[in-house]
C-alpha cells in the first residue's frame, strides 16, 4: 500500500522508473515513451517535445532550410523607404543584406536597428549596422548548428553549398519547430496546412480557429455554433475565462487540452475521443 505520507514521484521520476530497463534501439525508446503516454506518466506536449528532440539528432540544415528563391532579401543600393515596406509587410526581425546578387551576403540587417535611421537620417549608415553574418554548409547536423547558435549568440545562418553559393537560411526559430512544434505568430498564415491533424490513436492536433461546423463534420459532434463560430472559442466558452497551457476541459465525450495560448487568444488544442460518437452527442 502506498504510503500516503511520502510524496508522489513527478513525471520525470515516473518516466525514469519506466525507462529503468535500457531499451535497445531508437524504436523501443520511441514505444516506451508511447507507453507512457497512455498510462498518464507524459502529456501530449511532453512526448512529441521528446521525440522532436530524437528526430533533431537525425536532420540536417539541408532539411529544415528556407530556400534560396524563398528568402527575404534587402539590397545594400537601395534607399531605405524602397524596402522599408517589405521590412513591415514580411514582420521578419532580421534580413540578410546582398550586394549584386544572393550569392553576396553583406550582412544581417536587424529591423529594430532601423529606428536609428528615423532618429537620425543624415547619419544613418546601413552599411556600418549590418552584423557579421554566419555561414553553415547544408550537411550541417541540427542538434550541432542549435548549440553553435547559443555559443555564438545568433539567430539565423546563411546556408552554402559544396561550392560556396547560397543556398538558403536558416533561423534559430526553424530549428526549435523541430523539438516544440510550430511557433505561429501573427504573420504565420499556413492555408496548406490541415486544421485537424490526427496524433495518435483518438487524439488529434487542432487548430483552434477551426470552424466549429468543419470540427462537428470531422468528429460527428453536434457542438452549436450559435454563439460562437470557431472551436476555440467553445472552449473559451466552456472554460468560462482565456485558458493557459495544459487546461483541459470535456464536453459531450470530447476532451480539449490546451497546447498553445498566449495572453489574447489559443492557437492549437489536444482532441481526445473519450467516447464512440453516437447520434445524441448534443450541446444544450
Amino acid at each position: 500500500m502506498e504510503d500516503p505520507s511520502k510524496p508522489r514521484p513527478n513525471w520525470f521520476e515516473r518516466l525514469s522508473t519506466l525507462l529503468l530497463r535500457e531499451p535497445e534501439d531508437r524504436e523501443e525508446l520511441i514505444a516506451l515513451l508511447h507507453s507512457a503516454f497512455e498510462r498518464n506518466l507524459l502529456d501530449a506536449e511532453a512526448l512529441g517535445m521528446i521525440e522532436g528532440v530524437l528526430g533533431v539528432s537525425e536532420l540536417t540544415v539541408r532539411d529544415v532550410m528556407i530556400p534560396r528563391s524563398q528568402m527575404d532579401v534587402l539590397r545594400i543600393a537601395d534607399p531605405i523607404g524602397r524596402f522599408l515596406p517589405d521590412v513591415i509587410g514580411t514582420g521578419h526581425s532580421r534580413f540578410p543584406v546582398i550586394g549584386d546578387n544572393k550569392d553576396d551576403v553583406l550582412g544581417i540587417l536587424l529591423a529594430k536597428d532601423l529606428l536609428r535611421h528615423f532618429l537620425s537620417p543624415k547619419t544613418f549608415d546601413l552599411k556600418a549596422t549590418l552584423r557579421q553574418p554566419m555561414f553553415v554548409p547544408e550537411s550541417k547536423p541540427l542538434d550541432v548548428l542549435l548549440r553553435d547558435f547559443r555559443s555564438t549568440r545568433n539567430h539565423m545562418a546563411i546556408v552554402v553549398d559544396e561550392y560556396g553559393g547560397v543556398s538558403g537560411l536558416i533561423t534559430i526559430e526553424d530549428v526549435i519547430e523541430q523539438i516544440v512544434g510550430d511557433i505561429e505568430d501573427e504573420y504565420d498564415f499556413d492555408d496548406s496546412e490541415d486544421n485537424i491533424v490526427p496524433v495518435r490513436g483518438q487524439r488529434y492536433r487542432v487548430k483552434a480557429l477551426t470552424e466549429i461546423a468543419d470540427f462537428n463534420e470531422y468528429f460527428d459532434t453536434r457542438f452549436d455554433d450559435d454563439d460562437v463560430d470557431t472551436i476555440g472559442g467553445l472552449v473559451i466558452s466552456l472554460m468560462g475565462h482565456l485558458p493557459k497551457r495544459a487546461e483541459t476541459v470535456e464536453a459531450d465525450g470530447i476532451r480539449f487540452t490546451i497546447l498553445r495560448a498566449d495572453s489574447r487568444r489559443l492557437h492549437s488544442l489536444l482532441v481526445e475521443r473519450l467516447l464512440p460518437p453516437t447520434d445524441d452527442t448534443l450541446t444544450d
